[in-house]
């Protein structure tokens, strides 16, 4: 979520706002926490993480990018939109340009995959393909799949499953239990940042036909679903505490003191928590995903 303004920003203030800078740590989250279960199973490696880290951030600002033109292409960023402004929609880029964009972030993303293949073997250009297809597929396409409730799964896997067991996968060359359990909490959090995001434009949405989940749901539903998802992200990782024997895991029991009250607002449907509140919201979630990965980095780096 990029901060909102009304005047006309410089060419790359523009570039800066379109790329969203508020959802990178979304992206750096998985790999921080994958690699620190690579540490913690001995096969931490720097240059594969931070090539791993330089492909999830090209990765993100591809989609951004992407959006960004698709959306505007549809008539999904209308003048009624409650959230932050949008390149395209306002015209400070064109939407060729925010292509063009797109591409150069994906080829950015497939040169350090490519150096990752090399490390990992032929997995890596599997993982690499099928994320710039979701890339590209969320708002693009001839079925866009964010326009048909399907965001949520898709961000749960790419930003979860995906990342954090590729991230390990490409130092320790390991597929381990350690890893697909540390991804259930970290795509939880980036779940619930998209759940805010719909629930936030789920009437703009609505009227021009983008069926999200929130518009499916309903508005009660939707803010149920924000509270499960944040109850989830701070249960997993208790749970591989114990089953795993890393009691340091314990340790993101500090993140609940951000996330309860946030869980707390949007279930009550107060004037803080809709339409333009939801955008610190959507702010204050992404943040937790951050703090709550960093902790959670700690307990599976620690040596069981």
């Amino acid at each position: 979520m990029a901060s909102v303004t009304t005047t006309t920003p410089s060419a790359p203030r523009a570039w800066w706002l379109a790329a969203r800078p508020r959802t990178l740590p979304l992206a750096a989250a998985p790999v921080v926490v994958g690699t620190a279960v690579a540490l913690g199973a001995g096969g931490a490696q720097a240059l594969p993480a931070l090539a791993a880290l330089g492909c999830a951030l090209a990765l993100q600002v591809a989609a951004n990018f992407a959006n960004d033109a698709f959306d505007a292409q549809r008539g999904a960023d209308g003048p009624d939109r409650v959230g932050p402004p949008r390149a395209a929609a306002l015209g400070w880029l064109t939407t060729a340009q925010l292509k063009r964009g797109a591409g150069a972030a994906l080829a950015i993303a497939g040169a350090l995959g490519a150096s990752l293949a090399l490390v990992a073997g032929w997995p890596v250009f599997a993982i690499g393909a099928a994320s710039i297809a979701a890339a590209l597929a969320y708002t693009g396409g001839h079925y866009p799949f964010g326009y048909y409730g399907l965001g949520e799964p898709f961000v749960f896997l790419f930003f979860g499953v995906v990342a954090v067991v590729g991230s390990a996968w490409v130092q320790s060359l390991l597929i381990s239990p350690e890893a697909l359990a540390a991804s259930v909490s970290v795509g939880a959090l980036a779940t619930a940042v998209l759940v805010v995001n719909n629930l936030r434009d789920r009437e703009s949405d609505a009227r021009v036909g983008k069926r999200t989940l929130a518009v499916r749901l309903g508005d009660a539903a939707t803010r149920r679903l924000y509270a499960a998802l944040i109850a989830l992200a701070c249960l997993a990782p208790l749970a591989s505490a114990a089953v795993f024997a890393r009691p340091v895991l314990l340790a993101s029991l500090l993140g609940a003191r951000l996330a309860f009250p946030l869980a707390r607002l949007v279930l009550a449907g107060g004037p803080n928590a809709r339409g333009t509140a939801l955008n610190a919201v959507l702010a204050r979630t992404a943040q937790l995903g951050l703090a709550h990965g960093v902790l959670c980095a700690i307990g599976w780096a620690w040596p069981a």
